[in-house]
């Protein structure tokens, strides 16, 4: 038996649960339209624990979302998912927040999942996905006009998902284009994906472990109070 703590930080939703072999059995996450994790997140660890039934000591791992995504979510996770790891002296799994947002949805033989993080302006961070999450294509940061994915709508049904997506629904009008709004990645989705690694025994270095960013992360200029 394997009992993984999951957590997802990588968006505005704030994301905790607790699975077994692979099955959640306990989640909480909010989603605000702001970044609220600092506040939330600790609270939601407690709570998923309480709600099943459980205490830190019965977890054999900690999984956690490894990005791209929003660079400070990114690290509020990632320092969580660590002292957690050095406190319980518990094995750290990193999880690809692209192919946590891709197992949202599942659809037909033959099509293409396409996950998408809103990365500012019409650029997103993608990954394209075979139905049974094989990688297709790999993470990039991309820019995205009326030619974006011709390739694979050429081929088949496409499905986007994610905040990404949303702001390409006018730019890609291809017949074979489906969007799926609303669905952000999710500790509930991460269960099978943590459990799988698990089983590998694949674990990162908590000393070492870094989020993947994509890209460096750019400090905005503070706004002049006068």
């Amino acid at each position: 038996m394997a009992l993984i703590l999951n957590i997802e930080t990588a968006t505005k939703n704030c994301s905790v649960s607790l699975s077994e072999n692979g099955q959640t059995i306990a989640v909480k996450e909010i989603n605000e339209g702001r970044f609220s994790h600092a506040e939330k997140l600790h609270p939601f660890i407690l709570q998923v624990f309480k709600d099943a039934g459980k205490v830190f000591g019965d977890i054999n791992a900690v999984a956690v979302s490894k990005g791209p995504g929003s660079y400070t979510g990114l690290r509020i996770g990632v320092s969580a998912a660590k002292g957690l790891c050095y406190a319980l002296d518990k094995p750290l799994i990193a999880v690809d927040t692209l192919k946590i947002l891709a197992s949202g949805i599942g659809v037909s033989q033959g099509s293409f999942i396409v996950p998408m993080l809103d990365a500012r302006r019409m650029e997103v961070y993608s990954k394209v996905f075979d139905i049974q999450l094989n990688t297709i294509k790999d993470t990039k940061a991309l820019i995205i006009d009326e030619n974006s994915f011709s390739d694979l709508l050429q081929k088949g049904q496409v499905h986007f998902l994610g905040d990404g997506a949303e702001k390409c629904r006018e730019l890609i009008t291809h017949p074979n284009a489906v969007f799926h709004p609303g669905i952000f990645p999710s500790a509930n989705f991460m269960g099978m994906l943590s459990f799988e690694k698990f089983k590998q025994q694949r674990f990162e270095d908590v000393a070492y472990f870094e989020p993947f960013y994509l890209k460096d992360f750019i400090a905005g200029k503070p706004k002049k109070l006068f």
